[in-house]
């Protein structure tokens, strides 16, 4: 199908102008840190492990021994599944786990208190306006991105793709990670301008050519304001 001039259709169906600002640029954003705020377990053994005993789980005596210890082998950079962990570690102890307890118990242990942070949905719709918005997260917990988003005030639908480390197999920094959400907003990597808190994970966007945004150096409001007027988000003020 032939769109009109100036119109271009993204992953999720919709249509953007391109000609709203001067240039198009495919914006990612970092979840956790980022765009909202989340009350994280101070104990994650022990959420995780009373969440285990409600479902007639037999806790071992040194859980919190067992949770720490490493026991699904990964490829550096990959990502283990939180659930799948758990299960480990308790068969290491002689538990089994029946009726996908693990899953339901980390779920349930991480189940989130969110709070958006200032200028969170404001910066998501000015990146709309200038082209692709994808989400990507490291997040070993399944459901717990998806979760977050319903409780916060964005909408799901202001992302084109929404890619978790848990869903690709990969955690920033890993070049893979930020390959998978490129391919889901139809960009190369390097045409990514990935929005985010932490340089160590965030800023692997670097390897790949694209251009690293730290809320740290320049808030979300800023972000907005620079999308909308237009302006590179590429500065050493604002990027590394």
């Amino acid at each position: 199908m032939r769109l009109p001039s100036g119109e271009k259709k993204f992953p999720s169906g919709k249509f953007k102008s391109t000609f709203t600002v001067s240039s198009v640029v495919a914006v990612t954003f970092d979840l956790f840190g980022t765009l909202v705020a989340v009350d994280r377990p101070a104990d994650p053994a022990s959420a995780v492990g009373a969440e285990l005993r409600e479902r007639d789980v037999g806790v071992p005596d040194d859980w919190p021994a067992a949770y720490a210890e490493r026991h699904v082998d990964a490829p550096e950079g990959g990502e283990v599944p939180l659930p799948a962990h758990v299960a480990a570690a308790l068969r290491s102890r002689g538990v089994d786990v029946p009726n996908n307890a693990a899953r339901r118990a980390v779920v349930g242990a991480f189940d989130p208190t969110v709070r958006t942070r200032r200028g969170a949905a404001d910066a998501v719709a000015a990146a709309a306006d200038r082209g692709p918005v994808g989400l990507l997260s490291n997040c070993s917990v399944p459901e717990l991105v998806s979760r977050t988003l319903i409780r916060s005030t964005l909408e799901r639908s202001a992302f084109d793709a929404v890619v978790t480390s848990v869903g690709c197999g990969w955690r920033k920094p890993h070049a893979k990670a930020f390959e998978a959400v490129a391919r889901k907003l139809d960009v190369d990597p390097e045409s990514l301008v990935h929005v985010g808190d932490d340089d160590a994970t965030d800023g692997g966007i670097a390897s790949l050519g694209g251009t690293f945004v730290d809320v740290a150096e320049h808030d979300l409001d800023a972000v907005a304001t620079r999308l909308r007027q237009g302006e590179s988000l590429g500065g050493a003020a604002s990027c590394r």
